[in-house]
């Protein structure tokens, strides 16, 4: 097998047309046996199917909340990777888990596939990731690799759901990840059912990132997530949606695209105040009323941010409070 030192993954998949190609993962040295006859499974992923042995017993979680995800049901990576930069195992405060042996943190954008390659993993998460079809076959090249679920058309748009679903069938935890899912959506309809006023109401979702605003689209999780308590992402933002992306810039010129009944924005990188002080969004309709949302604490931002089981319920625990109250008559 020969292993390129790294793939650069680029920052820059704002802008990615995701092209969905079929592939199926090839039979290691000619062995053609059914999988599930092997005890493995099946797993249909948006590049194909892939065939992952039963019990894996060397998980690499590469994708965005992968490992959480794992966790969540029962199984420990021996890799992982930090996509919010939480360090130490990688994992927020959100997560009720813990590892007994903490995993080896390998990146995020950039895949160093001889590290992958040195955790001699049998089976690789990359469920909510680029979706770059040449890191996926690279990937695959090591261990079978699970991308995300058929459809996902959005860089990051594997929701906290389907995440938790193709992981399962992945671990051979189908039964533990559907009573995952169907507790969680339980949640979420007592979360709508106890605030009416999201319903119909409009949303924007918003970040600033090294002085750059920006805004999210659907596909993003964050922006599903809102729209499913009952809420609509706005047309302003959503009407400037391109192919592929979860977000877009938005200059000073169209800030006012923020604008909406409900305005949440956190910061990236920085602290709240580059939000809470900055003039143009100061001066949006939402903030002058009291209708924005400034998630300043970064265990809530990063948990909304997670699209995962954990990160879905903190936030509904913790974010949808600051939600309703300025909907509330």
């Amino acid at each position: 097998m020969r292993i390129s030192r790294s793939v650069a993954v680029p920052a820059a998949v704002l802008t990615l047309a995701l092209a969905l190609t079929a592939c199926s993962s090839d039979a290691s040295d000619g062995d053609t046996t059914d999988p599930s006859e092997a005890g493995g499974v099946v797993v249909t992923d948006m590049f194909g199917d892939v065939e992952v042995p039963a019990d894996p017993q060397r998980v690499v979680a590469l994708g965005w909340s992968d490992a959480e995800t794992a966790l969540a049901l029962g199984v420990e990576p021996v890799g992982a990777s930090d996509w919010l930069g939480v360090g130490g195992n990688g994992l927020g405060p959100w997560v009720d888990e813990s590892y007994d042996t903490d995993p080896t943190i390998v990146g995020t954008f950039d895949v160093d596939l001889e590290s992958v390659a040195a955790l001699t993993p049998d089976l690789i998460l990359w469920t909510r990731s680029t979706n770059d079809k040449a890191v996926y076959d690279q990937l695959s090249d090591i261990a079978p690799t699970v991308a995300a679920p058929p459809g996902t058309d959005v860089a990051y748009g594997t929701t906290w759901d389907g995440q938790t679903e193709i992981v399962a069938e992945a671990l051979g935890k189908v039964d533990e990840g559907k009573k995952l899912v169907d507790d969680t959506q339980a949640l979420i309809d007592d979360t709508i059912a106890a605030n009416p006023e999201f319903a119909d109401k409009t949303v924007a979702v918003g970040t600033l990132y090294s002085g750059q605003i920006g805004a999210y689209v659907r596909g993003d999780t964050r922006v599903d997530y809102l729209e499913s308590l009952g809420m609509t992402n706005t047309p302003a933002i959503q009407n400037l949606a391109e192919p592929g992306a979860f977000s877009i810039e938005l200059s000073e010129e169209n800030v006012a695209a923020l604008d909406a009944d409900l305005t949440v924005m956190f910061p990236i990188g920085t602290g709240p105040e580059v939000i809470t002080e900055n003039p143009s969004i100061q001066g949006l309709p939402s903030a002058r009323d009291g209708r924005l949302v400034v998630l300043g604490d970064l265990d809530l931002s990063n948990a909304f941010s997670a699209a995962s089981v954990a990160g879905t319920r903190y936030a509904l625990e913790n974010a949808v409070p600051l939600f309703a109250a300025p909907l509330k008559g």
